[in-house]
């Protein structure tokens, strides 16, 4: 029977430049949950938008108060008559946009270092 002190001998040590790409994809990987879940706000307000939710209900208001900041600049874009096209139209770009800027700096992050 072997000792411990010659099991974590035969385990190879991990260099710093392994648990550098470890964090490296760490961080890549969180932003890219981030972005994900940030879109994810977004469509189902426009869901429960479209789908004439009860605006007095706790979860539409939840959702809402969440898309409101999270849509930034793309919460007044475009302004049609009809709200339910502009929530549409405006928070779908807003998850768009999301989408794309996550993905980019998750993929800057890991190439860059």
């Amino acid at each position: 029977m072997a000792d411990s002190t010659e099991e974590t001998e035969a385990q190879p040590r991990r260099t710093p430049a392994e648990w550098r790409a470890d964090i490296v994809g760490l961080v890549a990987g969180l932003v890219r949950w981030v972005g994900l879940l940030i879109a994810l706000i977004l469509v189902v307000h426009v869901v429960l938008v479209m789908g004439n939710a009860n605006t007095g209900n706790g979860i539409t208001s939840f959702f809402r108060s969440w898309a409101e900041p999270l849509s930034l600049a793309f919460r007044d874009l475009f302004t049609p008559d009809d709200q339910k096209l502009k929530v549409l139209v405006n928070y779908g770009l807003a998850a768009v946009f999301w989408l794309v800027v996550s993905t980019v700096v998750a993929k800057l992050i890991r190439r860059l270092a």
